[in-house]
């Protein structure tokens, strides 16, 4: 089925929920047909697409695959060709995370880490290319502050999200004139699952001069401006995270 409008296009990797469905529900707001991809959270998936499509039917496609086998890259840039007939941006906002104390990391920890982290964005960008280039496109990554500064025990994801911070980089010198690349890098916007202790969190928001946690909707209203408004601007690193990197 081909997409009968003029809408854009944006495939978003790791839509269901957090941060992921905060991006879907701005860009779709914003008039933007959506692929949304999911790894394991299909309830969630379904319920947001249901959303979505109760304002503007036939709006979204909805993907699952595991960004950890390379394979999965190309198939969800092909379905989403194939569903809509064009593709203008892509959001890599899938992300795995879990710690690697030193003296305990294994080959698997740095596998599963770069694979998701590093490796999915790189080809799914790769796979989207020449379908960004025909639109003027963009390509939108989510790294980390810790890719600059490593939170302690997890020197492995502090890594991936910096070899992703060095691709975005690459891919902006890569793919322009014709398509923009940018990276945003969150701080302190929603807790890990796992939970944080309270000390460690009246931490960070001591050394956040805004002296709060970030929303989701911080993070969806810059990859928005990224991918709709930013016309000129490209391999750049938008810190979004309270102050808290400012050298103070």
């Amino acid at each position: 089925m081909i997409n009968p409008s003029d809408r854009p296009v944006v495939l978003v990797t790791g839509a269901a929920r957090r941060i992921g469905a905060a991006i879907a529900r701005a860009l779709h707001a914003a008039g933007f047909d959506l692929a949304l991809h999911c790894r394991s959270s299909r309830a969630e998936l379904d319920a947001l697409r249901g959303e979505l499509e109760a304002s503007r039917p036939g709006s979204t496609l909805d993907l699952q695959a595991d960004l950890a086998h390379a394979e999965a890259a190309p198939v969800l840039v092909a379905d989403t060709l194939r569903r809509f007939g064009r593709l203008d941006g892509l959001v890599n906002n899938a992300s795995a995370f879990h710690p690697t104390p030193l003296g305990e990391i294994t080959p698997q920890d740095w596998d599963a880490l770069f694979a998701v982290n590093a490796r999915a964005p790189l080809l799914l960008a790769q796979a989207a290319a020449d379908a960004l280039r025909g639109t003027r496109g963009a390509i939108v990554n989510l790294v980390d502050i810790y890719a600059e500064r490593p939170l302690p025990g997890y020197s492995v994801y502090a890594m991936s999200k910096a070899a992703l911070t060095a691709a975005t980089l690459a891919l902006a010198g890569e793919l322009a004139p014709e398509v923009r690349v940018n990276g945003i890098a969150p701080g302190a916007v929603l807790w890990p699952e796992s939970g944080k202790d309270e000390t460690a969190r009246a931490d960070i928001l001591a050394r956040t001069p805004l002296a709060r946690t970030g929303e989701p909707a911080d993070i969806a209203g810059t990859v928005l401006w990224l991918l709709r408004d930013a016309r000129f601007v490209t391999g750049q690193v938008i810190r979004v995270d309270g102050g808290r990197t400012l050298p103070i």
